[in-house]
């Protein structure tokens, strides 16, 4: 796991999941009279579907983080020639009046 946090929530995560499982297959054999077992090996495989899926969704994650970052670069990349067509433009808008001067005369 990457960071103590992560840790932190998957920790408190296990437990619960573990107990909604009781409380479902408590309700199921009130409602239907049929047993639903949890073994060992039915814990084991939540903890593979959620290794699974955290590790899939933390790629999801790190990808758009990735294209975020890019996305601001190309921006702030963007303003800059911006910023420096706008000066350009300043300077040729001086000039045209130059000559726009010169050219009513």
């Amino acid at each position: 796991m990457q960071s103590p946090e992560v840790r932190s929530g998957i920790e408190k995560f296990m437990p619960f999941s573990f107990d909604t499982v009781l409380v479902y297959s408590q309700k199921i054999y009130e409602q239907e009279r049929r047993y639903v077992y949890t073994t060992p090996k039915s814990f084991l495989e939540l903890i593979k579907l959620f290794k699974v899926m955290f590790g899939k969704k933390e790629g999801e994650l790190q990808s758009n983080k990735e294209k975020y970052e890019t996305g601001v670069a190309k921006l702030t990349e963007t303003g800059e020639e911006v910023a420096k067509l706008e000066e350009v433009i300043k300077i040729k808008a001086v000039e045209v009046e130059e000559k726009k001067k010169l050219a009513d005369e």
